[in-house]
C-alpha cells in the first residue's frame, strides 16, 4: 500500500461528471494522502499505512523542525484514490498497472483507511472512488513524502 503525502495549507478535490462538478472534500492545515491499492494489500497493511500516516512528523515544532504529526497540530486529512501510484514505471515508456489491485478491492481497502482515520478522531474528507477528479493544493514547504508498507 502506497501513501504519497503532501503536507498542504488547503486542499480539495472537485468530481467532474459531464455538466456536473461538485466538491467532494475540502480541507485547511494538514495531509492530502494520495491513497495507492497494490494487489498483496489487506487489512493489516491498511491500519500499519494509517497509523504511520497519522503519526508521520512533517509539522514543523516551535523551533521549525518537523517534530510534529498531523494530530498534534490540528490538521486534517483529505484522502484521494490514485491507482496509478501503484504502476511499475521501470521498463518502457508507458506505465503497467500489472501490480495494482482490483477495483474492488481497491476501493475496500480505500474505504476502510478513511473509516480508520475518522474513528481515531482526525477530520478526513475524500474525493470519489474511480471518479474523474480534479485536485487542488496549495503544498506547505513544499513537503510531500512517499510512504510505503
Amino acid at each position: 500500500m502506497i501513501g504519497l503525502i503532501q503536507r498542504v495549507a488547503h486542499a480539495s478535490v472537485t468530481v467532474h461528471r459531464d455538466d456536473d462538478k461538485h466538491v467532494t472534500g475540502s480541507i485547511n492545515k494538514g495531509l492530502l494522502v494520495l491513497l495507492g491499492v497494490e494487489k498483496d494489500d489487506d487489512l493489516e497493511k491498511m491500519r500499519k499505512l494509517a497509523k504511520k500516516v497519522m503519526a508521520y512528523r512533517v509539522f514543523g515544532d516551535e523551533n521549525g523542525k518537523m517534530n510534529l504529526n498531523p494530530q498534534q497540530v490540528g490538521g486534517e486529512l483529505l484522502v484521494v484514490s490514485q491507482f496509478t501510484l501503484a504502476a511499475d514505471t521501470g521498463r518502457g515508456l508507458r506505465p503497467s498497472f500489472s501490480s495494482a489491485a482490483t477495483p474492488e478491492q481497491a476501493n475496500e481497502l480505500y474505504e476502510a483507511f478513511v473509516a480508520y482515520c475518522q474513528e481515531q478522531g482526525v477530520v478526513t474528507q475524500t474525493g470519489e472512488f474511480g471518479a474523474d477528479m480534479k485536485v487542488e493544493l496549495l503544498n506547505d514547504g513544499p513537503v510531500t513524502f512517499n510512504l510505503q508498507v
